[in-house]
């Protein structure tokens, strides 16, 4: 299996909720391909080099994921299809030098992931003591 990045950007005009969805579907139709999705990087919105389709800013993510050559042609069909997928394309690494690189990447994708998890915890839990303390104020 080789080792692939593909980047993509969405319109901005998507709310959250579609752009969810339409990340979580290009995910489940590389899974329903047999390739395994090492991490998922959501960029954010950010200005265009030029306009395309009219649009001057976009939603960029990259996906990093192992595959079989074969998977990409179909996937990359299918990305041409969504209507909600402004551009994309998709690298593959071969060589021991770029296979490390990848490997780098794939770390610092999962582990800003991490840390945004991290961030959110304390605010959970402080949400969670202000309820208790209403909770108990009201009883």
């Amino acid at each position: 299996m080789n080792n692939y990045e593909t980047l993509f950007i969405l319109k901005p005009t998507l709310t959250d909720e579609e752009q969810t969805s339409n990340i979580t579907k290009i995910q489940d139709t590389l899974i329903g391909e047999k390739a395994q999705i090492l991490a998922t990087d959501k960029i954010g919105m950010r200005r265009l080099a030029y306009p395309i389709n009219k649009y001057e800013r976009g939603l960029y993510v990259v996906l990093y994921f192992q595959a079989v050559g074969a998977v990409i042609s179909e996937f990359e069909r299918k990305l041409k299809f969504n209507e909600d997928v402004i551009k994309f394309f998709t690298i593959r690494y071969t060589n021991k030098r770029e296979t490390e690189h990848f490997n780098r990447l794939v770390a610092k994708a999962n582990q800003s992931i991490g840390t945004a998890d991290k961030e959110e915890t304390p605010v959970e839990e402080k949400v969670e003591a202000v309820e208790k303390e209403k909770e108990t104020t009201e009883a």
